[in-house]
């Protein structure tokens, strides 16, 4: 029976590198932040951008490498992302946003 579930792009009953769970967490800030806030989707390639920058701030800020992430990197990111939407995003956005992700990275082959 195939598994046809699927969250930010990532089919989860194919194996899963740390560079796809890295370009699904950029997928999941866009949606927690452009999408899920609200924000218009006419500017989507600019928002997506935009959140793909702080994505890899965030990976700067806690001495990840963005280029060749490994499981716990994308781990200690999420972390740091978290508390950054803390300060303007309902904690249950958060949570969700980040247990969608848990499930992407338990599924990580390094």
């Amino acid at each position: 029976m195939a598994n046809d579930k699927s969250i930010y792009g990532i089919d989860l009953a194919k194996p899963i590198t740390p560079l796809m769970a890295r370009d699904a967490l950029i997928e999941c800030f866009f949606q927690a932040h452009c999408a899920d806030a609200g924000l218009g989707t006419d500017s989507s390639v600019i928002n997506r951008e935009y959140c793909k920058d702080i994505v890899k701030k965030a990976f700067t800020d806690s001495g990840e490498d963005f280029e060749k992430p490994a499981k716990q990197s994308i781990v200690n990111v999420m972390a740091k992302l978290k508390d950054f939407s803390a300060s303007f995003r309902d904690p249950s956005i958060i949570q969700k946003h980040a247990g969608e992700m848990m499930k992407i990275v338990e599924k990580i082959r390094e």
